[in-house]
């Protein structure tokens, strides 16, 4: 199916990610919150706080310290520090604190994001029933099956879950928690890296300049205004609508974009119901014989 017609601009795509993101962030974080708060997450940081600063104290060292300061340290300091972690490892309740604080940031972090992007990214879209999120319903831009049909339940978790959750955010976010506690070299970056480079591709040499999230659910993102679905028709001082009959119309689509007979009705069923359409609108023009466009144009500029 050809959807060089319909096919949103970078820009509108680009701002309405934007506007999600920041709606997710704030989302996750009020998740991410209070599953801190069921978890008892901050006992167990104040455990492990605690601990470092009585071993320090101690010892009379800095066991926060990095490794390039560390290296730096004169020999009898850094046998204090080698003493002071030796202590630290031995205490049974600081490492039962250190290995619940890990286990509980790696639980946090997952289920903030996955109830965020199920909120957002799917129980949203279905709420608004044309599948666009609040950043794409603000830029009118939508999603559609490759197929031409609207985006249903499964389409939404495959796109909104396995695709942006699991994939796009969960593996970049995991690897850079490891960096952050040290477990992972130059690989967690380099992945990373890859990753993101591999988006840039696909949106730039995929022809619906689909990335990984709309390949697995084979979705495309398209200019979508919805004139009256989004109430922007109430600040319009009047609505036209082009009609013609669903025969002719779909004589056009299969000249014009090479649909079979299924495709062409796949596509109508997806779409606004004729009827109220052409009672939403104040003026309708008709662009079948024996009317022509031109015509029923220059009679509504007449009007």
């Amino acid at each position: 199916m050809d959807w060089d017609l319909q096919k949103a601009s970078m820009w509108k795509r680009i701002s309405a990610f934007l506007f999600d993101g920041i709606l997710l962030g704030i989302v996750a974080v009020l998740f991410a919150w209070g599953l801190s708060a069921l978890t008892g997450y901050d006992r167990y940081s104040r455990t492990v706080t605690e601990s470092y600063a009585r071993y320090s104290e101690m010892y009379g060292v800095d066991l926060q310290m990095t490794l390039k300061e560390y290296e730096a340290l004169p020999q009898e300091e850094a046998k204090r520090v080698d003493e002071g972690f030796a202590a630290l490892n031995a205490d049974e309740t600081a490492l039962h604190a250190n290995r619940m604080m890990m286990e509980l940031s790696v639980l946090i972090l997952s289920l903030g994001l996955f109830f965020a992007y199920l909120a957002m990214e799917f129980i949203v879209p279905l709420k608004l029933g044309t599948g666009q999120t609040l950043g794409k319903k603000i830029f009118s831009i939508g999603v559609m099956r490759l197929e031409g049909l609207s985006v249903n339940g499964p389409t939404l978790f495959v796109r909104a879950v396995l695709g942006k959750y699991a994939i796009e955010t969960m593996v970049p976010a995991l690897i850079l928690l490891m960096i952050y506690w040290g477990v992972i070299g130059v690989v967690g970056p380099a992945v990373i890296g890859l990753l993101l480079v591999l988006q840039i591709i696909l949106l730039i040499a995929t022809k619906t300049r689909s990335p990984i999230h709309d390949l697995l659910a084979k979705t495309v993102v398209i200019d979508a205004p919805l004139l009256f679905s989004s109430g922007l028709d109430k600040i319009c001082d009047v609505t036209a609508r082009v009609y013609a009959p669903e025969e002719i119309r779909a004589e056009r689509i299969k000249a014009r974009d090479n649909l079979t007979d299924e495709e062409i009705a796949k596509r109508f069923a997806a779409q606004a119901e004729e009827t109220r359409l052409s009672q939403q609108a104040d003026i309708v023009i008709h662009n079948y014989p024996p009317y022509t466009l031109e015509e029923e144009i220059r009679k509504f500029c007449l009007c």
